[in-house]
C-alpha cells in the first residue's frame, strides 16, 4: 500500500533531549538623574608669570558700548538745554554786576553818542528820558501822581524866598552871577520848583559860581555832560559848558523837574540827593543834605549868609 511519497521510507528522527529553559537578563543599568542646569564656561586660573608667558605683547582690546550702555546718554536731551541755560544766566548775571559797579565811577559813568562828546547816565537816565527832560520848553506831565503832601523839603512849590533875596544874597558872596535873581526865580515859577532850592544847589556845589569847575562851565548844579551842550573837563569825568548863567539855572530846573519828579518821582531832597550826589562819587550824602537844609532854613529866617 502506497503511502505518497516519491523518496521513500526516512529513518525516524531521535528526540533531543529535554533542556531547562534559563532567563537571560538585559545587560542596562539604572543611571543618575539629569537635572538641566546653566552650564558655568570652564574657567582657569593663570599665575602672573604664566599670562607675561603666554601673551608677551599686550593687547587693547576697544569695545564699543551699544547708545543705551553709555553714560549720561539717556540724560542727554535735558543736560545740554540745562547747561546752556546756566551759562547763559551767569553770563547776564556777570554783565548786569558789572554795570552796576561801574556806571557812577568817574568816566566810566559817561557813555559816548555820535558828535563826540559824552552822556552823563546820572542826570540823564537814559536817551529816552533825556529826550523827554531836555527837549521840553516846561513842565512836563508826571508818570505817576505827585504827592499833595510829600513832606518837608520838597522841592516842589510856590516861592518862599523873592527874587530881590536871591540877588542879595548873590551880591553878599560877590558872585559872577550876581544880578540874575530874577531870572532865577522866574524859571522856578516856570518849573513848580522853589527857587530857594536852586540857591541852596548853586550855594553847595560852587558857592554861587567862585570855586570849582563852574567858573568855567557856568553851571548852577555842576551838571554832568549831556548831549546837548560841550563837553569840558574830560580828564576829571566830563561837565557840560553851558551857554551862560541862566542856561545853567534853566538846565538845572529842567533835570529837576522833568527827570527827578516827573519820571523818577523823586521830590525830597532826602531822596534826590542819593542820586544826584551819590556816595560812589565820594559824595557825603548825609553832609549835602543836611548842608542844604540849614541853607534854606537860615534863609527863610531872612539871614543872608548861613
Amino acid at each position: 500500500m502506497a503511502r505518497g511519497s516519491s523518496y521513500g521510507d526516512q529513518p525516524p528522527l531521535h528526540e533531543l533531549p529535554a533542556t531547562t529553559q534559563v532567563p537571560i537578563r538585559r545587560a542596562t543599568r539604572v543611571l543618575s538623574e539629569v537635572h538641566e542646569e546653566e552650564q558655568e564656561p570652564d574657567t582657569y586660573v593663570v599665575e602672573e608669570d604664566e599670562w607675561e608667558e603666554r601673551l608677551p605683547e599686550r593687547r587693547t582690546t576697544t569695545v564699543t558700548l551699544p547708545e543705551y550702555h553709555k553714560p549720561m546718554a539717556r540724560h542727554r536731551f535735558w543736560l545740554l538745554p540745562l547747561a546752556l541755560s546756566t551759562v547763559s544766566i551767569v553770563i547776564i548775571l556777570g554783565i548786569a554786576i558789572s554795570a552796576g559797579m561801574f556806571q557812577r565811577s568817574g568816566p566810566g559813568q559817561l557813555v559816548p553818542y555820535d558828535q563826540g562828546q559824552t552822556f552823563s547816565i546820572q542826570v540823564g537816565g537814559s536817551y529816552n528820558a533825556f529826550n523827554q527832560w531836555e527837549n521840553s520848553s516846561g513842565p512836563i506831565v508826571s508818570k505817576t501822581p505827585l504827592p499833595i503832601n510829600p513832606g518837608p523839603y520838597a522841592v516842589l512849590g510856590k516861592p518862599t524866598i523873592t527874587a530881590d533875596f536871591i540877588n542879595r544874597v548873590l551880591a553878599s558872596y560877590n558872585s559872577p552871577a550876581a544880578g540874575t535873581g530874577q531870572q532865577m526865580y522866574d524859571l522856578g515859577v516856570k518849573y513848580g520848583i522853589d527857587p530857594v532850592y536852586a540857591l541852596a544847589f548853586f550855594m553847595h556845589e560852587s558857592t554861587f559860581g567862585t570855586t570849582g569847575v563852574a567858573q568855567t562851565t557856568l553851571s548852577l548844579g555842576n551838571m554832568r555832560c549831556i548831549a546837548t551842550r560841550p563837553c569840558i573837563f574830560k580828564n576829571i569825568g566830563g561837565f557840560a559848558q553851558m551857554n551862560n548863567w541862566v542856561d545853567g539855572y534853566d538846565q538845572w530846573y529842567r533835570l529837576m523837574r522833568n527827570l527827578y519828579v516827573a519820571q523818577w518821582g523823586l521830590v525830597t531832597i532826602d531822596r534826590i540827593i542819593p542820586v544826584y550826589a551819590p556816595s560812589s562819587d565820594h559824595n557825603d550824602v548825609t553832609g549835602y543834605i543836611n548842608a542844604l537844609k540849614y541853607e534854606i532854613n537860615t534863609w527863610h529866617a531872612g539871614i543872608l549868609r548861613p
